[in-house]
């Protein structure tokens, strides 16, 4: 099922073999295990490396994965629920934009370091690109959020056709995702940079996807096969 020689392309003039370099991303963004504990993992397996060099790997590499996973995305609802939750970067706060639909699946994320009109509108762009035009868009009271849907629809005619609507209970579902990324961010104690925020969230946003079902990975009629969460990545990233 892996195409091993598409692989070793991606690794290519590694020092690491590429099952390592996959198995400690992998842990990092699934875990609550900071780099000094994968490097002490590794090294019980008789493998010496530095906590910086697992760091490198997250930033090389997790972009590369998120995109070949997106590959077997499944489509999401049509039916959104908006908000934004905070994130420790280098003392400071800034705001991860995220959007689930009514079943829960996430639809789209995006960190920015402002929470306003531009940061609200460049996430919308964003989340119709992956996600096609939503039919209905439900969001809290915030009022740059409705404002950015607002201007959109003077700028682009899909977005007329989208019904904006305000309810603390409906958007529960989206404020109760927040728990999973913040779970696993949290331990992490701030990060030292906004990209290596943006790259890490973005393995950490993957990993609550997978979990959640949205990806398929085999296509064939009767039971799916149940896949190891390591045949699952070599799957996807081959």
């Amino acid at each position: 099922m892996t195409s091993s020689s598409d692989l070793d392309k991606l690794f290519k003039y590694r020092h690491f073999d590429r099952e390592i370099i996959i198995l400690c991303v992998r842990w990092n963004v699934s875990y609550k295990l900071s780099y000094r504990d994968l490097v002490e993992m590794m090294a019980e397996r008789g493998i010496e490396l530095a906590h910086t060099t697992v760091l490198r790997w997250v930033q090389c590499f997790m972009p590369e994965f998120e995109k070949r996973w997106m590959r077997f995305a499944r489509p999401v609802g049509k039916s959104w629920r908006v908000d934004e939750t905070y994130i420790l970067i280098r003392g400071q706060w800034r705001y991860l934009y995220r959007a689930v639909d009514k079943q829960g699946r996430t639809v789209d994320f995006r960190l920015c370091e402002h929470r306003d009109i531009e940061a609200a509108k460049d996430f919308f762009r964003k989340a119709l690109l992956t996600s096609g035009a939503p039919m209905k868009v439900t969001l809290d009271g915030y009022y740059p959020s409705h404002r950015a849907l607002f201007e959109l629809r003077r700028e682009a005619r899909i977005w007329r056709r989208v019904e904006v609507r305000t309810c603390q209970y409906l958007n529960n579902i989206v404020e109760q995702d927040h728990r999973a990324i913040k779970a696993r961010a949290g331990p992490m104690l701030g990060f030292k940079t906004f990209i290596n925020a943006a790259r890490t969230i973005a393995g950490i946003e993957l990993v609550h996807r997978i979990r959640k079902g949205q990806f398929m990975l085999v296509r064939r009629s009767g039971p799916t096969p149940r896949l190891s969460m390591r045949m699952a990545w070599n799957l996807a990233l081959a």
